[in-house]
């Protein structure tokens, strides 16, 4: 189980972004970010280390790996038009950059190990890219430490009286936001907001301390200091619950509610913000997307025509979705505005079913956020009891929990009750159990655009199914313990490696010849 209460914002829908995929683009630039910060914004080299074995080796450029840390390292924000140019942002900053594959000890496909200098002095990063865009940060210094981004933190190494120095911040901080690291020697603050700059200068000359770095929150939603959430299972919810009768999406906004601190009406806004954004995202796909990068080329267009003049088998609000998740992967491909839900690999199926089926139904800006909300609950459980990234269980943590968000929030949208949005998401995860992650050519395009497809087509059958009453069978908690389960004894040339499935394919060969040559002439 995560130690960290995932946020519906942080985790689940989002981040708001550009790029091929959040486990590399975002997450790298998150990890960019907050080290920059702890440089205090000067950089003067810097050495990025890639495990051998692991997915960035592979994939760190073809992927966005790069342009994500490089633009963290740079200061931008994750929708940054810049991003697309990050090559020649990073020559002009004048930062000596080198990047290693090397081995080294890891724990994860995903590591990033950084050595950062500037005439202050030199530092170690380690970070986790864990999924969907988040982040945990390993250790600083040879410190193990555990931050995800979700607030401002401090870190003071200090060898004298720390006891004495702990009495004295918590005079500004609770004592639960205070942590001691390496026997004592390095003190963590969790906070709200950095110390004010008149409070250091007394701490550093009142207890000569070391060095004092700082990291900056990177995460949409803070976490509070004292935030307690009401459920972290789908059992859990059902017996919070209790006889009282309310939807998923209800259960959604008092849950977000509690773990941002936020009102409930706030919650809502913000989630109708995102939709705003993801149907800007679908128009600017219809009208034609271009980029040199891709494997696929613009095809939305001539999925709409062939709709329009009746030219298409008739599969209703199927269709619909189709071009929704067609029109979505294209502006993801090209480098465009687009929301990562739960990645950015998967960033179709869901965003693609809700916003057809409230066009087909005739349903408003609220009624979609009520589905998306409801998806959004369904991404906290495999958030907390699995991951989305495919990196450490293939696309049945991306396109599958996508499959499942989707006939949850389907359900919803359809009228249909909180059980039988808990059964269709059950029944359509199952389906999903397995799905490898095989990139073509390591862009994040073939197969994906066909498993999005796929994830949406299963979402509403299975949506369909449970609100006609078939029988999960496998309660929903269970079925993302059986994908955690699967996807650790996944071969890790099955896990967006580049190494086995459709990746390595004759044809998926010369599609990455073909774009090597097209993009270097």
């Amino acid at each position: 189980m995560s130690p960290h209460p995932p946020s519906i914002f942080n985790d689940v829908i989002g981040p708001v972004m550009r790029g091929a995929s959040s486990s590399h683009c975002a997450a790298a630039l998150r990890i960019g970010r907050m080290a920059r910060s702890m440089m205090a914004g000067q950089i003067d080299s810097v050495l990025v280390e890639f495990d051998t074995r692991g997915s960035l080796a592979t994939t760190h450029q073809s992927q966005g790996s790069d342009m994500g840390l490089f633009g963290g390292l740079l200061g931008w924000e994750l929708t940054d038009e810049r991003l697309l140019n990050y090559e020649s942002g990073m020559e002009q900053s004048g930062i000596d950059l080198r990047i290693d594959i090397t081995p080294f000890p890891t724990n994860s496909p995903n590591i990033y190990k950084l050595t950062l200098a500037n005439e202050s002095g030199q530092h170690e990063l380690i970070a986790d890219s864990t999924g969907g865009g988040m982040i945990e940060i390993q250790s600083v210094d040879g410190v193990a430490l555990s931050m995800i981004g979700d607030c401002h933190e401090t870190l003071i190494f200090h060898e004298g009286d720390c006891a004495a120095l702990h009495t004295k911040l918590a005079q500004h901080f609770d004592p639960k936001q205070i942590l001691l690291h390496a026997a004592g020697k390095v003190i963590e603050i969790k906070g709200q907001c950095f110390l004010d700059a008149q409070i250091q200068a007394e701490l550093r000359r009142e207890f000569a301390i070391q060095h004092w770095l700082e990291l900056e929150q990177v995460l949409p939603v803070a976490t509070p200091p004292y935030m307690q959430i009401p459920f972290r299972s789908c059992e859990e919810m059902l017996a919070f619950n209790g006889d009282a009768e309310r939807d998923l999406w209800q259960l959604a906004v008092l849950y977000e509610a509690a773990r941002g601190g936020k009102s409930e009406e706030e919650v809502l806004q913000h989630m109708e913000k995102i939709i705003l954004i993801l149907q800007e995202s679908v128009e600017i796909g219809l009208a034609g997307t271009e980029y040199s990068d891709r494997i696929l080329g613009p095809q939305c267009g001539s999925f709409r025509e062939k709709m329009e003049s009746g030219g298409l088998l008739d599969s209703g609000m199927l269709n619909e979705m189709i071009l929704q998740i067609t029109a979505m992967m294209e502006v993801k491909s090209s480098m465009g505005v687009i929301v990562a839900a739960p990645t950015a690999g998967a960033c179709g199926a869901l965003p693609g079913a809700v916003l057809a089926a409230g066009k087909v139904l005739g349903l408003g800006l609220r009624e979609m956020t009520h589905g998306m909300m409801a998806a959004g609950m369904i991404g906290t459980f495999i958030a907390t009891h699995s991951t989305f990234a495919a990196e450490k269980a293939g696309c049945q943590a991306e396109c599958g929990a996508g499959s499942g968000m989707a006939a949850a929030a389907l359900v919803g949208m359809a009228g249909g009750n909180l059980h039988q949005a808990l059964a269709a998401s059950s029944m359509a995860l199952q389906n999903m159990l397995g799905l490898i992650c095989d990139p073509v050519a390591n862009r994040v395009e073939v197969p994906c655009l066909g498993r999005n497809v796929l994830a949406a087509s299963n979402a509403i059958s299975c949506a369909n199914m449970a609100i006609a009453g078939f029988d999960a069978v496998i309660p929903l908690d269970q079925v993302i313990h059986a994908m955690d389960g699967i996807g650790k004894t996944m071969p890790c040339e099955l896990r967006c490696t580049g190494l086995g499935g459709l990746s390595v394919t004759k044809a998926s060969k010369q599609v990455e010849a073909d774009l090597k040559k097209r993009c270097c002439t």
